[in-house]
């Protein structure tokens, strides 16, 4: 048992820890549906790597480079072609781990595992969060009337008494400035980061009809901030009514804020308002170009996050990519 703790101990290839933990594990009488669950691995590879253990000891948990083919034969090469079709998405291991179990092979470079991957038509591709409440329809049709009201008051935004404003908010945290870069292979990029949770709230607004984009900084989302929000937006066109279109966050529509709505627009008719507020339909922020901008910001932060000292310079590097800058990607026109 000493001698399978120490090999756990020192580090071992992934494939190889795995094997020895689930060896430990029977040896300290986790059940197989225990290790299964754990190790996310089949009942079959507890069996196997525990009477390899009892025959050959920790030398037989070790990959096995010398003495086994380094390549597959071209009907192998088609079984494991097929088996990945079988999936939309694979981690790397379950593929090292299906070619060592299935042909005793396991390649030296990860690049081999990477060709196997893209003849199989799978690519490196990053998770991408998708609400599954979304409901398609329902932003299609707001889509189409917020279209419809922009086209009823064009007029008047194109004269300025009314200016268009998409707005969002954006916590800005000092672990952001960390992202991908290309680095020696034998060295770690490491960025001084304090602490990562560290973070600053952004409200921003993006002029509809001049692309033009004001951020603020504020400790928080929430009531209190929004209205202040709206009266820097105010105070930036005094001679002009505004129109915000934002999401359902539980601060745009609160008492609080509905209460500072009815002593700004008090005793006008709707057409008249000071400030009106639109709705975007729930659960999708993609209908916001708001959210494009502020990945924008971000990915400029991670590409001088050398020059990232301190939260302080973070805040400085975001604010300077957006505030008062003019955006003309596709997405702001959508609702032309």
């Amino acid at each position: 048992m000493k001698e399978l703790i120490d090999f756990i101990q020192g580090n071992p290839d992934k494939r190889e820890l795995k094997r020895a933990l689930a060896v430990q594990m029977v040896m300290e009488s986790y059940t197989h549906s225990q290790i299964r669950e754990i190790l996310h691995v089949s009942l079959g590879f507890v069996n196997k790597w525990k009477y390899i253990f009892v025959e050959q000891g920790v030398a037989g948990l070790k990959l096995k480079y010398q003495g086994s083919r380094g390549y597959l034969d071209s009907k192998q090469k088609q079984t494991v072609i097929e088996w990945l079709k079988q999936k939309d998405y694979w981690h790397l291991n379950e593929l090292k781990e299906y070619i060592e179990e299935s042909f005793n092979i396991a390649f030296e470079s990860n690049q081999s595992y990477y060709d196997l991957f893209k003849e199989a038509s799978i690519s490196w591709k990053k998770t991408q969060k998708k609400n599954p409440r979304k409901d398609e329809e329902l932003v299609a049709k707001k889509k189409l009337e917020i279209t419809a009201w922009l086209n009823a008051y064009q007029s008047e935004i194109v004269s300025g008494e009314m200016v268009v404003f998409f707005e969002d908010e954006c916590h800005l945290l000092w672990g952001d400035i960390c992202g991908y870069i290309w680095g020696n292979t034998q060295e770690r990029i490491e960025v001084p980061v304090l602490n990562e949770r560290q973070r600053q709230t952004y409200f921003g607004a993006l002029n509809y009809y001049t692309q033009e984009f004001l951020i603020k900084p504020f400790k928080k989302g929430d009531s209190k901030s929004a209205i202040a929000f709206v009266e820097y937006l105010l105070s930036q066109y005094p001679k002009s009514r505004i129109s915000l279109i934002w999401d359902g966050a539980s601060y745009h529509h609160s008492v609080e804020f509905q209460d500072y709505l009815k002593s700004v627009n008090q005793g006008l008719n709707e057409n008249e308002w000071k400030v009106t507020c639109i709705r975007f339909a729930p659960n999708d922020p993609t209908q916001n170009p708001v959210e494009d901008i502020w990945l924008s910001a971000k990915k400029f932060v991670r590409e001088f996050y050398h020059l990232c000292k301190s939260f302080t310079i973070v805040k400085r590097l975001f604010e300077l990519a957006v505030h008062h800058e003019i955006f003309n990607f596709p997405k702001i026109f959508m609702y032309d």
